[in-house]
């Protein structure tokens, strides 16, 4: 049988097929950089709808999540993670996620098939549903694990922007996030979508720019809209047109630049990453202001008021650029710290502001110019000109839509 995309032939990096994984991606002749898979947890009873706290919710997602003994699960496991193996490069790693449901039949088979396991990371949500039962502690994690196609590969790992991202600590492998929110939602609903920060971090983790992602049980494709806006391939399966069409929705929404920056930086937002303040400033302003290791905005008169953003609490860089162009990157002398400056203060030091009475002021230490790994396209047309705080792996990783 000839293997035919799911109407999605407009988009190059986003490809879908609808059918079975395990035969479709023993049609396949892509060599994958990166799988992720959210298979069936098997939690499903067939009994429909359970009362929970007076109210009946239906808590059974479909023939293909039903209970299954361990020898069915075993099976299902073997089948499509040997056919996983076969798609993914040498030095290519898989993603699997579950709970204890599933999750040991998994590791098994694994085990069986030659995959190294690598870690096994818990994620742990911390706004989880309360149990169904008064016998058990509430369920607050999933699990991940992590695997390289065999014993000996070299896969690839980038542990420097992962430490980058957590404040400068090497990241554990305990994860905190919350479950995906309404408005990853809003194209349609799956019963077990992950979240974009989740694909986020673990594409980030293991893959380079244009690298190939595979994801045998796409759902509603979450991990194809995080490749994409990372400038990553995708192809994704799943047997379900309907859950596939909230996948093409989501892709054509990213089409439009404004919807895809929206959520590039809702998915990239990262409690424990230190941010940049992205500052434009004229050419002999820009000149002054790294000759002087001084940075400044305006803060308004005395009758105004200073409106703190979140995330400035974390800045520890200063990105001076000159209408987009000319940018050069430096860390504060001081972590989330800043002083109100009277424009006498800055007089002191050769400026001559003459916009406002008071100004913001970041030190930083301009002998020492921080190399980029990437300088993201900061022309916006009249936004160019406006001061952002943004994620310091935009320039010292490789994460964006826009490479």
């Amino acid at each position: 049988m000839m293997l035919t995309e799911y109407n999605t032939e407009s988009f190059p990096d986003f490809s879908l097929y609808c059918g079975d994984s395990t035969s479709v991606m023993s049609q396949l002749n892509n060599q994958f950089d990166m799988i992720f898979a959210d298979p069936p947890y098997f939690l499903s009873t067939g009994n429909g709808k359970v009362n929970i706290n007076g109210k009946y919710i239906k808590f059974d997602k479909g023939e293909w999540d039903k209970v299954r003994s361990s020898d069915e699960k075993d099976r299902f496991n073997l089948s499509w993670l040997a056919a996983c193996k076969d798609c993914l490069k040498d030095n290519g790693t898989i993603w699997v996620s579950g709970t204890y449901h599933n999750i040991f039949s998994v590791a098994g088979c694994m085990e069986i098939l030659g995959y190294k396991i690598l870690n096994l990371i818990v994620w742990h949500k911390p706004d989880p549903p309360h149990s169904l039962t008064d016998k058990r502690f509430d369920f607050s994690a999933e699990y991940i694990i992590w695997a390289s196609k065999n014993k000996t590969a070299n896969h690839y790992f980038n542990k420097e922007l992962m430490t980058l991202m957590n404040n400068g600590e090497p990241m554990q492998d305990v994860w905190t996030m919350s479950a995906a929110e309404q408005w990853e939602k809003i194209y349609g609903k799956h019963p077990t979508q992950k979240p974009l920060q989740l694909l986020y971090r673990i594409i980030m983790a293991s893959t380079l720019p244009r690298a190939a992602i595979l994801d045998p049980f796409a759902g509603s494709c979450t991990t194809g809209i995080a490749a994409n806006l990372t400038g990553r391939t995708f192809v994704g399966v799943d047997q379900s047109p309907e859950f596939l069409n909230i996948g093409i929705r989501r892709r054509q929404a990213i089409s439009d630049i404004h919807i895809a920056t929206d959520l590039f930086a809702k998915m990239a937002a990262n409690p424990n990453e230190p941010t940049v303040l992205v500052n434009h400033a004229r050419t002999d302003l820009y000149n002054k202001m790294i000759e002087t290791g001084i940075c400044y905005l305006r803060a308004g008169d005395s009758k105004g008021s200073l409106l703190v953003k979140p995330g400035f609490e974390r800045i520890q860089y200063v990105l001076l650029h000159n209408g987009g162009v000319n940018c050069k990157l430096f860390k504060l002398k001081a972590k989330g710290r800043f002083q109100i400056w009277t424009k006498d203060s800055l007089e002191k030091y050769g400026f001559k502001p003459t916009h406002a009475s008071y100004y913001v002021v970041l030190q930083f230490d301009n002998q020492n110019q921080i190399e980029m790994k990437r300088v993201p396209n900061l022309y916006e047309n009249k936004y160019t000109y406006i001061a952002k705080i943004r994620p310091i792996s935009e320039f010292l990783g490789y994460n964006t839509f826009s490479d």
